[in-house]
């Protein structure tokens, strides 16, 4: 997790999110830095987001927004091809809209009463251990 305030757009915080993954493996080793696929809503269908995507060869599923689509057509062959999506991927991205949802049925974490990062921080982090735990 990682506290921003609340007025800061989501996209900026992209690379860092995807920067701290460590997906664990079953045997011995370090941990992997990188996901096999990210799948986003359409915030993050900006070029700087595709491109480090494409750069660390991390495969995505994200809806391209109407204005770049439609500016892509305009400029007809110039414009490239349109990226890749797969509506049944997309579909699966529910359970993370689920699973922010229950974090925000715990009303410290939905209205953050806490005015410091790292209080928040610790907040939200309790209240995702008494969710993983009751699951």
């Amino acid at each position: 997790m990682i506290v921003t305030p609340g007025q800061r757009a989501d996209c900026t915080q992209f690379k860092p999110v995807l920067e701290k993954i460590r997906v664990p493996k079953s045997g011995p080793g370090r941990p992997r830095k990188t996901p096999d696929s990210v799948v986003a809503d359409k915030a993050y269908s900006n070029g700087p987001c595709r491109e480090y995507l494409r750069c660390r060869g991390i495969r995505h599923t994200i809806p391209e927004k109407t204005d770049s689509q439609a500016a892509r057509l305009r400029k007809g062959s110039r414009g490239g091809r349109p990226p890749g999506f797969d509506e049944d991927r997309y579909k699966k991205r529910n359970n993370v809209e689920r699973a922010i949802n229950r974090l925000k049925q715990h009303r410290a974490v939905a209205t953050r009463y806490d005015k410091r990062r790292y209080v928040y921080l610790g907040t939200a982090t309790a209240a995702a251990l008494t969710i993983w735990l009751r699951t």
